[in-house]
């Protein structure tokens, strides 16, 4: 009995040796750890104030030539302010234009150079009149633009039952002077309505488009409404 309890205070004696061999372990471990994780840090920030240094360095250069070269500016500025200001240029009278020698005749008084004057004026005249003429007849050629307008018109029916052939019959009668009906086709609305979607053109300046819509929607035994699905000027 006693050397089983020797044996086991000796376990327990080698047990905690060694747990405190770990522990001593362990610490040396985080040491180093610790250490060389301070020094990777300590590496970094001398990198980051290596560099920042470098910037102030470069910042305090670029400051320095521009205020050298402001100065430069301002020296320049005030030099060229103090210089006088150059005289005006003395105003130099107009002279008079010579007289035109006045030529008379002793005997009877007749101005020889009215009658030319008189004549350059009434060829000057001819030419003017005839350019102007010529400018009259040359805009008179040019054609007139009409100013006219693209419409696609969606003319909606009724119902189902509405015979789109005889609607679109019922459109094409409706003429006016400017007026020209294009192409057209059916498009599916839904529930098995199709809507006549339908192009003209008109001249803005005889066709109203107020008065194009009046007129459709007034063939009420197949429209029930016209819209305007593009209008674009030709």
């Amino acid at each position: 009995m006693k050397n089983s309890l020797a044996e086991e205070v000796a376990k327990a004696r080698q047990h905690i040796k060694s747990s405190l061999e770990c522990m001593d372990d362990l610490a040396k471990l985080t040491s180093e750890n610790i250490a060389v994780e301070f020094n990777n840090r300590l590496n970094t920030l001398e990198t980051e104030n290596a560099s920042l240094k470098k910037d102030v360095n470069e910042l305090t250069e670029m400051m320095k030539k521009l205020n050298e070269r402001i100065s430069t500016l301002e020296k320049s500025g005030s030099a060229s302010s103090a210089k006088p200001a150059a005289p005006a240029p003395a105003a130099v009278a107009p002279q008079k234009p010579a007289s035109k020698p006045k030529v008379e005749d002793d005997d009877d008084g007749v101005d020889l150079f009215g009658s030319d004057s008189e004549e350059e004026d009434e060829d000057a005249k001819k030419v003017k009149e005839q350019r102007l003429a010529e400018y009259a007849a040359r805009k008179s050629k040019k054609p007139v633009l009409i100013a006219k307008s693209n419409i696609i018109l969606d003319v909606k029916p009724w119902d189902d039952e509405t015979d789109m052939k005889k609607m679109e019959v019922e459109v094409r009668k409706v003429t006016t002077d400017g007026l020209i009906w294009g192409a057209s086709k059916l498009v599916p609305l839904a529930y098995g309505i199709h809507k006549l979607q339908i192009s003209c053109v008109v001249e803005d300046d005889k066709v109203s488009v107020d008065w194009l819509q009046e007129q459709l929607e007034a063939i009420e035994d197949f429209v029930q409404s016209v819209d305007i699905a593009a209008f674009n000027k030709v």
